[in-house]
Formats: structure tokens, C-alpha cells, sequence
């Protein structure tokens, strides 16, 4: 996060970058990934594209928010608001500066596992944008008047989170889901962790996180090989062999048939709700990843869009996702509907999901789903910056460096009698949901230990909480 002034003379220097990065596309089917390895050891991912003068970096250091100190939630999300704050000799208003007048764009985003980045670079200045990203991982500076500034802006934002029915609403469900685990934190922190963030804390952060040894990195662009490995040493090699990591338990999601009803005095009701999910490299996964499709994944003609929206009209959107994380798995939906007919929405939507888990999806359904599938994965990764963030990824999830060529082959052996099954697993486990506003016929029921819950599945619903693993594409 920076200064208004220097973000206004950083976009408009970013204009000929931003154009470059709209027109590099890169043909998903003709990519030809290379693993390279620098002399230190230093391994990256590389589709080479000399057609556009432009080099997109992604890369990402596994830890992210679950390895927030205890009780300063919200310090994984301070430091990577900072990296790019001023660096070695540079204070944030120089390094601003040299990003500006070489145009590179470089940005650095904390998730629940990971600690993302990313570099943009025209070709001519690569080896002032790597020395500059150098500096950012290796020397940062926090100084203390930047720390304040930035800690002063995300608690802006987390004041306006307080009185968002979509922010109350994901916040409730995940502290409830994974109650007394990391998961359950808000990745921003809340005020009072945050406010108890210590700059000690920012770089005890960054010597035990930003490692070697948990480090992915993709490369896409105007560059060989042999060109990018001692760039990759340049960049990474000072970073710590081995990161200090916490251990993470592994969870499933709790609070399955209950349903909480957060009070807020706005027009419409806001719901979210969830489950288990299946995990990225479980076999069944390519199953449900169709299932969702089916279900509500945003097409139009998902089951949930065509009964609530399109014959209904009683939500603008409804949809769900499934979420991998490294020690989860959730399966995630939401919608906000009006407040007098949240009852009728939420019915519906449990009906139509208790089917749905009862019966599967029709052949014409699962053959729709795989087509679409199919197709819109390559059209999706039709620019550098698209490929670059969807290596890493693959990288993260152990899929292999060959799953673009075997991606096909797992969509196509998907069965009909696979797609029921798999139905079945993973909608008839009981939701978790989350209601923010002042719903009318929402009828809960109590359960034994006197909480408020649901006493059957709830199916999909709200517009799912953002998140970097929402599909395939990060």
C-alpha cells in the first residue's frame, strides 16, 4: 500500500506496461513448460515467449497468514503491504521512484497458506526490476513511519469490513468452521491483533516464512533460460536455506447443521454456507470440481442459477466453489436475496441441493459440464500473467509439471456412476450457514446442546467468499 500521490505516479508511468500485459497472450495449447534450475539450486518454471517484450515473475513462499504469531493475527498481511515499501538504501518514496521510472510493477499479497508475488517487467529493464525485487525480499526496511501508515490502512478497511453483510457473513463462517485453528483468523487480522503487530514481528515474519526451500516460482516471457538461472540467484539465493514453520493441524470443517443469524439492519440477506469439500489431489476431485460446475459454479446454467435466478428472479446471483487449502478442504456458496423472501430463497436452495445430492446430475449435464470445462481452461490462459500465476499453483498443489497435457484425460474418465457418487460425498455432510440481515421465514431449529442449526443440509448460497483457490486459475 502507498501514498496516494505515489500510487497516482506509478499508474500513469504503468501505462505502457498495462498495455503490453493486455495483448501478451500466450496459447495455453502450444505452452511448452521448462523446468530450470539456476547454479543455485534455485528451480523455476519457465514458458519462454519472445513474440512480446514483456517478463511476468509469479512466485510464492508457503506460509502465509496460518503462520501469524499468536494473538497478531493480520502480520503476514502487514508484511507483504510493506515488502515494497523501501528496501536496502531506498526509502519508500526511492523505491517508489525506481519503479516508476523503469515502469516494473511488483506486488505482494498474503493468503491463509501462502505468501504471494508477483514482478512485471519490460524485457529492456529486467535487470533493474530484478535487483529492485532483490532488495524487496532480501533487505526490507519497515520503517516505522511506513508501518503505521500501512497499518493505518488496513485498519480502515477492516472498520468498513465491520458493517459489511458480505465481510460479517464469511467472517462468522470461517471462525466458526475451523473454530481454535489458524484457518479461523481473518487473514487481515482484527484490529486489536493488528494493533499489537510489532515491527519485530515483521521481520521475525520474513527470516522464518521467506526461504528457499518453500519457494515456487514461475516465469513467462521475453527470456531464455539460460538467461533467467543467475538472475534466479541474484533474486533468491541470499534467502534463508529452510524456513522456521509452525506445524498446522490438518481440519475438517465444524459446525455442520447449524445455522447462525448475525442481526444487521440492510435490505437484503447476505448467507453463507459450506461444508467439507475434497481435496485437490484426491482422487474423487476431478468429479466433484464437475459436480460444482453442475451444482452452482458460476455458469448460467447451473441448476441453482437456473431455479433461484432465472425462473425465480429471487437472488441477482448464487453460486459455489470449492476451496483446497494445504491442512483443508471446503465445498462454499452464497447468495443475498431480499429480506422477505430469504425463507423461500433458502428453501429452495435446500431443496434443490438435497436432490441434487440424492440423484446426481443427468448424462447431459456431466457432458455439458466436461465440454465446458475443457474449453474455457484454455481460454482463460490466454496471457503470460494468466500462465505465470497457473504454474505456481500447479507447483503449490504437487500436480506435476505434465498436467496440461494430462488435464483432458482426467475430465474424460469421469463416469456417470463417478459424478453420482461423488454427489453424494460430498453435498450430504450437513452445512455450516451463516445469515446476515433480518431475514424473514428462516425457520432454525435448536439442537441438543441449545445452539441455533439446521437439522438437514442447506445447500449452496452465497456469492462465495474471495479466495485464491476458488478454481483452477489463481
Amino acid at each position: 500500500m502507498k501514498p496516494t500521490h505515489c500510487l497516482l505516479r506509478a499508474a500513469m508511468a504503468l501505462v505502457a506496461l498495462a498495455a503490453v500485459c493486455a495483448t501478451s497472450a500466450v496459447p495455453a495449447r502450444a505452452t511448452t513448460i521448462q523446468r530450470v534450475v539456476s547454479p543455485g539450486g534455485i528451480e523455476a518454471w519457465l514458458v519462454r515467449e519472445p513474440a512480446v517484450p514483456l517478463i511476468a515473475v509469479d512466485f510464492a513462499f508457503v506460509g502465509g497468514s496460518v503462520q501469524d504469531p499468536p494473538g497478531k493475527g493480520g502480520t503476514a498481511n502487514l508484511v507483504a503491504s510493506l515488502l515494497d515499501e523501501g528496501a536496502g538504501d531506498l526509502d519508500s518514496k526511492a523505491f517508489a521512484d525506481a519503479l516508476e521510472r523503469k515502469a516494473i510493477e511488483m506486488n505482494f499479497s498474503a493468503g491463509r497458506d501462502n505468501l504471494d508475488a508477483s514482478l512485471r517487467t519490460l524485457t529492456e529493464n529486467r535487470e533493474a526490476a530484478f535487483d529492485l525485487l532483490r532488495l524487496a525480499l532480501t533487505a526490507p526496511r519497515f520503517d516505522a513511519a511506513d508501518v503505521e501508515l500501512n497499518r493505518a490502512q488496513i485498519l480502515s478497511m477492516l472498520r468498513r469490513q465491520a458493517t459489511s453483510p458480505v465481510d460479517i457473513a464469511s467472517r462468522r463462517w470461517w471462525e466458526t468452521a475451523f473454530a481454535g485453528h489458524p484457518y479461523g483468523r481473518p487473514v487481515s487480522g482484527t484490529p486489536e491483533t493488528l494493533r499489537a503487530v510489532t515491527i519485530d514481528d515483521l521481520k521475525n515474519y520474513t527470516h522464518r516464512v521467506l526461504a528457499r526451500q518453500n519457494l515456487k516460482v514461475a516465469v513467462v516471457g521475453d527470456i531464455d533460460a539460460e538467461t533467467l538461472k543467475p538472475l534466479l540467484d541474484r533474486v533468491f539465493a541470499a534467502l534463508p536455506a529452510k524456513p522456521d514453520l509452525r506445524p498446522v493441524a490438518n481440519v475438517v470443517p465444524a459446525g455442520l447443521g447449524r445455522q447462525i443469524d448475525v442481526s444487521l439492519d440492510v435490505p437484503q440477506a447476505v448467507v453463507d454456507f459450506g461444508g467439507p469439500g475434497i481435496a485437490r489431489k484426491d482422487p474423487d476431485f476431478m468429479a466433484a470440481y464437475l459436480i460444482n460446475h453442475i451444482l452452482g459454479g458460476g455458469s448460467s446454467d447451473s441448476r441453482l442459477y437456473q431455479e433461484v435466478r432465472e425462473k425465480r428472479g429471487l437472488v441477482y446471483s448464487v453460486s459455489n466453489s470449492l476451496i483446497w487449502l494445504d491442512h483443508a478442504a471446503v465445498f462454499l456458496g452464497g447468495t443475498a436475496t431480499r429480506a422477505d423472501r430469504a425463507g423461500e430463497t433458502l428453501g429452495l436452495i435446500e431443496k434443490e441441493i438435497r436432490r441434487f445430492a440424492e440423484q446426481g446430475p443427468s448424462a447431459a449435464e456431466l457432458a455439458e459440464a466436461k465440454n465446458h470445462i475443457g474449453s474455457a481452461f484454455a481460454l482463460n490462459l490466454d496471457t503470460s500473467t494468466k500462465i505465470a500465476s497457473f504454474l505456481v499453483q500447479l507447483q503449490l498443489d504437487d500436480l506435476g509439471i505434465d498436467y496440461f497435457q494430462r488435464r483432458a484425460g482426467l475430465i474424460d474418465a469421469v463416469t456417470l456412476d463417478d459424478a453420482k457418487r461423488v454427489a453424494k460425498r460430498l453435498l450430504d455432510n450437513g452445512m455450516l450457514v451463516t445469515v446476515v440481515g433480518q431475514p424473514e421465514g428462516v425457520a432454525s431449529s435448536t439442537t441438543a446442546d441449545g445452539q441455533e442449526g439446521l437439522p438437514r443440509p442447506v445447500g449452496p448460497l452465497p456469492g462465495p467468499p474471495a479466495t485464491a483457490a476458488n478454481s483452477e486459475l489463481r
